[in-house]
């Protein structure tokens, strides 16, 4: 039984999976939209709502968490400019995943993960 295992291993080790969260979120906060397997956006969809919700707040100590967890200056200025302001209204809810067809390679359900 998989009681209290709610973290998709996705097959990596801890500092793996921070990596490819983080790169993700990168991918999805500077484009706006990506294409990833569904229990990869399933699992980046809390993640990058938390920055968002951060980023609505605009203190600094939501800066430096923002910054721990994402890594990057350049998209966490574009989160803190753009992204946060957009949202301020909202309560939550900011992305959606569509769920797409599965890979023609190696079966695995696709899906779209968008900023709202």
């Amino acid at each position: 039984m998989r009681h209290s295992n709610r973290i998709k291993k996705f097959g990596r080790e801890k500092n793996q999976r921070g990596a490819l969260m983080r790169s993700l979120a990168q991918a999805l906060l500077k484009e706006g939209r990506i294409k990833t397997t569904e229990a990869k956006a399933k699992a980046l969809r809390p993640f990058v709502e938390r920055l968002i919700t951060h980023a609505k707040t605009g203190t600094p100590a939501s800066r430096r968490l923002v910054k721990t967890r994402l890594g990057n200056d350049m998209n966490i200025a574009k989160l803190y400019k753009e992204i946060g302001p957009k949202y301020a209204s909202r309560k939550g809810g900011y992305t959606r995943v569509v769920k797409m067809g599965q890979r023609l390679s190696d079966g695995a359900r696709m899906a779209v993960i968008e900023l709202v």
